[in-house]
């Protein structure tokens, strides 16, 4: 009877444990200010742990469809968060967009790489050698890349000079590193280096619109926590002084 209490116990506890742990799966352009924001969230709910996963919104939302414990998806664009109502582990009422972004190319600091957001700018010769950002056929912005470089007469000139990588952090890294001489990434990802400069901004019309949704999953649904922190980054005014911190615009 004793053991019987006991484990009864215990798993009470495992439940209780559980149910004050929010596993928030964003988007790898948000991982400071998502972290950032997590530390305020806890240090005013110490009894919740935060349990953020970064990288690309196709692989995160590919983790989730696949079985991986998510409370909240936080996507660096619409089609992802899509993808999980389509896959049925979103409801499409919780997907909710409040942010916006816009696409730059960058170079390393030592570089003077010309840029002129026009058709009639031959962007290709404007430097010898690698390109990065995220694979243009499934990481976000990749994809807004692809958009701008077709949309510009860019892409065909820049064939076998593209190196997509997994998310846009990768791409950034391989920019600072020297290994590509230009990038396309966020602005938000940009600015949070001291390695690399913008050389010039992609005109909001040569892409679809860079929309940050967030969601709660089914799972995330029935966790109140989840509830409540998800609330927290969509409207509590620090989530969003933090993000204006980062470059994001917050979506009135």
């Amino acid at each position: 009877m004793k053991k019987i209490v006991l484990f009864g116990l215990s798993a009470l506890m495992s439940i209780s444990a559980f149910a004050d742990t929010v596993r928030i799966h964003a988007a790898a352009s948000l991982t400071n200010a998502i972290t950032d924001i997590a530390t305020v969230y806890q240090k005013q709910n110490p009894d919740t742990k935060i349990v953020p996963v970064f990288g690309a919104s196709s692989n995160l939302a590919r983790q989730i469809e696949n079985g991986a414990p998510s409370d909240i998806f936080f996507s660096a664009d619409m089609d992802w968060a899509n993808y999980l109502v389509s896959k049925n582990q979103v409801n499409q009422k919780q997907v909710k967009p409040i942010l916006l972004n816009q696409l730059v190319a960058i170079s390393p600091k030592d570089l003077n790489i010309p840029f002129r957001a026009s058709a009639k700018f031959n962007f290709p010769k404007a430097f010898t050698g690698h390109l990065c950002t995220g694979q243009m056929e499934s990481v976000p912005v990749g994809k807004y890349a692809k958009q701008s470089l077709i949309k510009l007469n860019w892409l065909e000139g820049l064939k076998g000079r593209i190196v997509g990588t997994d998310d846009v952090r990768s791409a950034l890294a391989f920019v600072e590193r020297g290994e590509c001489q230009v990038g396309i990434v966020y602005k938000t990802d940009a600015l949070i280096s001291q390695k690399v400069k913008i050389i010039g901004t992609f005109p909001s019309d040569s892409h679809s619109s860079i929309t940050y949704p967030v969601a709660l999953t089914k799972q995330g649904e029935s966790n109140a926590d989840a509830v409540k922190f998800s609330q927290f980054i969509r409207s509590n005014p620090k989530a969003k002084m933090i993000f204006q911190q980062y470059g994001f615009t917050v979506k009135p």
